[in-house]
């Protein structure tokens, strides 16, 4: 509802029977990670075929697709489209066809240098069928596929040229690969099924088939599977980890494991030190639903104070975030959220939340609630004020659509029109993960870059930050 979007999430699968269906239900457990467009890609025995469109995996694709995909290895992939604009020929897995066969690839990330990368490319005579830069590191590997047939090899020398976070499922013919980029930005597991492997951005996409997670895709490697087995192709340098802190916060499913850590215990610490960092003397403690849900519980909690559920979600409205403009996104608002009013009338309420990127939809639900008969309401924030962009796959783009770059930590509740306001300190968050800060991408919330960026400074500590401490 109120957290910043990312971008995607990818399967891949090799099993001993066919994977289509099973990819296209591996599919709909992370289809949380993107609604855009979804698409299948296996090899049928002779070639690689590709079944995609846009809209939810089911609408994607259809009962057909599924059983003229024949094939015992494959990927999938769900959009959100963080920086190439909405369009059918960006739905993904992309194909390349090379001298020796197919490549198919399904990307979640964002290259950092795509526009250099490209121009280097289009004056060496390349041609581009879309604007995303998963056809760009497609190409990339398949060039060097061209020269020496040997994957591995390929999608090592694509990554000494590609920058930023990715998150990779490669079929190439009848082989499937996964890759995770240098810092470990975007998460990647491996697990098996009964019948094979499976990589996946999300365990909870291995549950469904009651599989085990044999462990994360660490960082710089590249994971081939089979179905009997798997290999691993460790980085060749050290690697700095720079895991995307988000993931723990809102993107991912709370009953997901990302990097050996359940997500739904990471927000039930964020709601426990939140209650620690910034308590308040109120009746009860309510959600933001969906993503506030366990937040607002480690709340109660850590404070003793009552949980209950306040607002009514309609879950037959479109979802918020894919809507084409943001008064749209704020009328859906009213649709999608109704208070209970026999919890909210005359009540001091705390409600808790993921994030603030804007403040507008928190801006309508507080007014809301104040209409259903709340006497204050209060608000806590399960991450520290976003204040810089993401160049990693998240889409926030500019520093002009964050609230916390323009006010203070009083005129941002001023302007949400809530009773006090406290966001969870940069420390309490990375307690609350349980992982080094050195090893997390912090970025949004403290200006310090993992990596190089043009107009940024590298690890550079803003200012901004000092104002909510």
């Amino acid at each position: 509802m109120t957290g910043p979007k990312h971008s995607c999430g990818v399967v891949g699968m090799s099993c001993s029977d066919d994977v289509a269906a099973s990819i296209f239900r591996a599919l709909r457990m992370i289809q949380h990670r993107g609604q855009e467009s979804a698409g299948i890609s296996v090899f049928n025995g002779s070639r690689v075929v590709t079944a995609k469109g846009t809209g939810l995996v089911h609408d994607a694709i259809k009962p057909d697709d599924i059983k003229a995909l024949g094939g015992k290895c494959g990927i999938g992939h769900v959009r959100y489209p963080s920086g190439s604009a909405k369009a059918e020929k960006n739905a993904e897995p992309i194909e390349v066809e090379i001298m020796h066969g197919v490549i198919a690839m399904a990307h979640n990330g964002a290259i950092t240098n795509y526009m250099e990368l490209k121009k280097k490319y289009l004056d060496l005579g390349w041609s581009f069928m879309t604007d995303s830069d998963s056809e760009l590191i497609s190409k990339i590997i398949g060039k060097y596929l061209t020269q020496n047939n040997e994957p591995v090899k390929a999608i090592r020398s694509m990554m000494a040229e590609v920058e930023g976070a990715y998150a990779l499922t490669i079929l190439y013919n009848n082989r499937v690969f996964g890759v995770r980029d240098p810092y470990g930005f975007k998460p990647l597991c491996l697990g098996r099924l009964t019948d094979g492997h499976m990589l996946a951005s999300e365990s909870v996409s291995l549950d469904i088939f009651r599989g085990d997670i044999i462990r994360d895709v660490a960082p710089g490697e590249i994971m081939e599977i089979t179905a009997d087995g798997f290999k691993s192709y460790p980085s060749q340098t050290p690697c700095q980890k720079a895991h995307c802190m988000f993931e723990w916060v809102y993107f991912a499913r709370p009953d997901s494991m990302i990097d050996g850590i359940e997500v739904y215990d990471v927000r039930r610490n964020v709601g426990k030190i939140l209650a620690e960092e910034w308590p308040a003397e109120v009746d009860l403690v309510m959600p933001v639903p969906d993503s506030g849900r366990a937040h607002a519980l480690g709340f109660s909690v850590g404070s003793k104070i009552q949980y209950e559920e306040g607002f009514m979600k309609n879950r037959f409205v479109e979802r918020t975030f894919i809507l084409p403009d943001q008064k749209q996104r704020e009328a859906s608002v009213v649709m999608k959220m109704n208070p209970i009013r026999s919890t909210v009338n005359g009540k001091k309420i705390l409600i808790v939340d993921d994030s603030i990127v804007r403040g507008t939809t928190l801006l309508k639900l507080i007014k809301m609630l104040r209409d259903a008969g709340a006497k204050e309401v209060h608000v806590r924030i399960g991450c520290p004020p976003v204040i810089a962009p993401c160049y990693y796959g998240v889409d926030m783009k500019s520093r002009d659509q964050f609230i916390a770059t323009r006010y203070t930590l009083d005129e941002i509740r001023e302007q949400i029109g809530a009773d006090s306001l406290g966001y969870i300190s940069l420390e309490g968050l990375v307690r609350a993960i349980g992982i080094p800060e050195s090893d997390l991408c912090l970025a949004c919330v403290n200006s310090k870059y993992p990596t190089s960026i043009p107009g940024e400074t590298h690890r550079f500590q803003s200012k901004l930050q000092d104002k909510y401490q």
